[in-house]
């Protein structure tokens, strides 16, 4: 069995690309109903262009049953060749745990999850018992006030997003990290820290990450690095020329990050 991150890596080298599109739906844009065929449009335009897809899972259980009937369509959409990162954000105890990752894996078939670590192992265990499926773990998150707890200086030295990528790096090769674009400093010390470890890295476009910054910072190895960006590719342009504006904002992310790629 093809891992995810083997298969992410395929799929950066066939593509020539870092870019992660996140299939997020602005509820203010689009009736419930409407979903699924605007995000089709998008992948239609943008599939040359990704390493990988991310659908966040709140924009669509906002809407309910439907808004999750428009997911299962738009995960139908996806090329079955392309890996799709399911931005769920799940972290419990026990049977809790269990019961995300049974969802996540099995019903909606996601290659990869990204899920709360902060708990500890055990909250993160039942999806690494998923072999070949990825595991993105919070570590040094995008939001402004992540700081307030993840660069807290623990009794070690060490900051606590330093202490989260070390442990969870430990705990299973199928295990990434995520990594905010907005700050690139802690992204450079946790690529220091693990050299190869997969990052998922939020926050270029709409956030006001840089896509320099991320290279220099991450570095730029085929499935060691993913770059996702949303809204900025998303809702790049209105009305009918929607789907072109959104690959042409989509090629442009992908050749900004393309420069330091072997």
């Amino acid at each position: 069995m093809t891992s995810f991150f083997e298969q992410l890596r395929a799929r950066s080298i066939s593509t020539n690309s870092l870019l992660c599109v996140g299939l997020d739906p602005d509820f203010r844009k689009h009736k419930p109903g409407e979903i699924a065929a605007y995000n089709q449009a998008i992948i239609e335009a943008t599939v040359p262009f990704v390493a990988c897809y991310k659908p966040n899972i709140a924009f669509y259980e906002q809407h309910g049953i439907e808004g999750l009937r428009q997911l299962e369509k738009t995960l139908a959409y996806i090329p079955s060749d392309v890996p799709v990162i399911g931005d769920v954000k799940r972290g419990d105890m026990g049977n809790t745990a269990e019961a995300y990752a049974r969802a996540m894996f099995e019903s909606w078939g996601f290659g990869a999850v990204t899920v709360n670590g902060y708990q500890g192992l055990d909250a993160v265990a039942p999806f690494l018992a998923y072999e070949g499926r990825g595991v993105f773990v919070l570590c040094r998150t995008s939001n402004p006030s992540s700081a307030d707890l993840q660069e807290l200086r623990l009794a070690s030295g060490e900051m606590v997003f330093e202490r989260m990528a070390v442990t969870a790096s430990a705990w299973s090769p199928n295990v990434g990290l995520v990594v905010g674009a907005t700050a690139p400093a802690e992204l450079g010390r946790v690529r220091e820290l693990l050299p190869s470890t997969p990052i998922l890295v939020p926050g270029i476009g709409a956030q006001g990450g840089s896509p320099t910054e991320v290279l220099a910072a991450a570095g730029a190895q085929p499935g060691s690095v993913v770059v996702s960006s949303s809204r900025a590719i998303l809702y790049a342009g209105e009305g009918p020329g929607f789907a072109a504006a959104a690959g042409e904002a989509a090629r442009s992310a992908a050749a900004q990050l393309r420069p330091a790629l072997p």
